[in-house]
C-alpha cells in the first residue's frame, strides 16, 4: 500500500502477516464455496471441473498454512501462542487506526 492510500484510509502499511492471513481466509472461503458449487452442480463435467478447482484450492490453503507457520504467524498446535499473536495483531491494528484518526484531525 503506498503512502497516499495509507493517508487516505488511515491504515498503516500492509505487512506480510496481514496479506498472508487475508489469503488464508480467502482460501478457506474458496474451499467452502467450491464444495457448495460441486454439491449443486447438475452435470458430471461441471463437477469434475469444480473438483479440480477444489483440489487446487486445498493445496494452496496448505501452502499458505505452512508459510504462516514457518514465519510464526500461525500456531495451530499452540493455542496460547496463537492468542498472543492474535492479540498483538489486534493491538497493532488499533494503534494504526488511532494514528490514522489523529492524522485526519
Amino acid at each position: 500500500m503506498n503512502q497516499f492510500v495509507q493517508n487516505m484510509t488511515g491504515m498503516g502499511p500492509m505487512t506480510d502477516q496481514v496479506v498472508a492471513t487475508d489469503m488464508l481466509i480467502a482460501a478457506k472461503a474458496g474451499i467452502k464455496n467450491i464444495a457448495t458449487a460441486i454439491s449443486e452442480s447438475a452435470t458430471p463435467e461441471v463437477r469434475a471441473a469444480l473438483q479440480q478447482q477444489l483440489d487446487q484450492q486445498i493445496r494452496f490453503h496448505g501452502q499458505m498454512t505452512e508459510y504462516m507457520m514457518k514465519n510464526g504467524y500461525y500456531h495451530p498446535y499452540n493455542m496460547e501462542e496463537q492468542v498472543r499473536v492474535d492479540l498483538a495483531a489486534a493491538n497493532t491494528a488499533l494503534s494504526q487506526a488511532n494514528q490514522g484518526q489523529q492524522m485526519q484531525q
